[in-house]
């Protein structure tokens, strides 16, 4: 009887036919109490990424932290939990592992993207002065993102952001905003009419906007274009063409979050009555949680329909089931106070 020596070679009889059983029973071992954790664990992970797909990022948190602890380089599990903190808008964390990538990846143009893009936010949220640091950083990673990838459309956003967001005298440009949408352009013409379009709007330019959105329409047509168009409308006080543009949209997409556009424009501005109701009723009916926008604003909106035709039995009866569905509701308690007042 011989089996293997760590070696290699052939050792003779250590330990008889003993031996092998003792073998088979460490390998066994091995097979049942391993390997199943090992098949838990994928299962968990794979769990993980569906909670973080269905945005359920309170159940995903643990599992993907968990995981982390055991395989601390894993870069795709830094990168999601990256991206919940941004979610959260917890932008100290969210730096902290989009650095980490960025060192370990330098090469990966999306996580330079995040990386500035999370910058960007925390500057946001702090002084005036504590965000001058953040300026250079910012426009390094977004600019590095750009030249690692050609077609990477988000940096470019970013970046014509970024440069119309800066006054001048710390360089912001519109001439250098409208270089990346020019890039924009060579990679999707419908990105490049909407930056375009932005930065024409941002610049107190709207009838550029304007043509430029429509442009947008006529190459893509997502609701996204009608959207960009019906609220620079509504920005420059012409809400009878918001409501136009965002019926052409429902028509054509057949998003309930359109009745919903449509009746709050004809209740903010006093339009078409008739038509808000019946858009609302309808968004109410077709509700889903996809839709965004709560069933209380609808129904405050019905409210101020009925409030501006001067129906208060009608205007309460609306107030009322507003602020029967969200008891804190502190715009649905104002706006009944001034339907009493009628």
């Amino acid at each position: 009887m011989s089996c293997f020596s760590p070696s290699g070679g052939v050792a003779e009889g250590r330990g008889g036919p003993f031996h092998l059983g003792l073998t088979k029973i460490i390998l066994l071992a091995l097979v049942i109490f391993i390997f199943p954790p090992c098949t838990n664990a994928q299962s968990s992970y794979k769990q993980a990424e569906k909670y973080f797909k269905e945005k359920k990022f309170v159940q995903a948190k643990p599992i993907f932290e968990n995981f982390l602890k055991q395989n601390p380089h894993d870069k795709k599990t830094q990168e999601y939990l990256g991206d919940i903190a941004a979610y959260a808008a917890d932008w100290d964390t969210a730096i902290s592992y989009y650095k980490d990538l960025v060192n370990e990846e330098e090469s990966n143009a999306d996580f330079h993207f995040k990386y500035g893009a999370a910058m960007g936010m925390k500057a946001m949220s702090i002084s005036k002065i504590r965000a001058l640091g953040y300026i250079g950083p910012i426009k390094h990673q977004l600019q590095t993102a750009a030249k690692l990838d050609p077609q990477h459309i988000d940096s470019r956003w970013a970046l014509i952001e970024f440069y119309i967001a800066l006054p001048g005298i710390l360089g912001g440009s519109e001439k250098k905003a409208l270089e990346y949408a020019k890039e924009l352009s060579q990679i999707s013409p419908v990105d490049g009419y909407l930056a375009k379009g932005y930065v024409a709007e941002e610049c107190d330019r709207p009838q550029d906007a304007e043509r430029y959105y429509k442009k947008a329409i006529e190459v893509g047509g997502s609701p996204h274009t009608y959207e960009k168009l019906a609220a620079l409308y509504e920005k420059n006080h012409q809400p009878g063409k918001a409501i136009e543009t965002a019926a052409k949209s429902f028509k054509l997409h057949k998003r309930n979050q359109l009745n919903y556009e449509i009746g709050r424009i004809c209740a903010e501005y006093n339009l078409e009555p008739q038509y808000g109701i019946d858009c609302l009723k309808e968004y109410v009916a077709n509700y889903t949680l996809e839709d965004g926008v709560t069933k209380e604003w609808a129904y405050y909106h019905i409210a101020q329909i009925y409030k501006n035709l001067d129906d208060k039995k009608n205007a309460l009866i609306w107030i009322d089931k507003a602020l029967s569905a969200k008891r804190d509701f502190p715009q649905g308690k104002k706006e009944k106070s001034i339907i009493l007042s009628l």
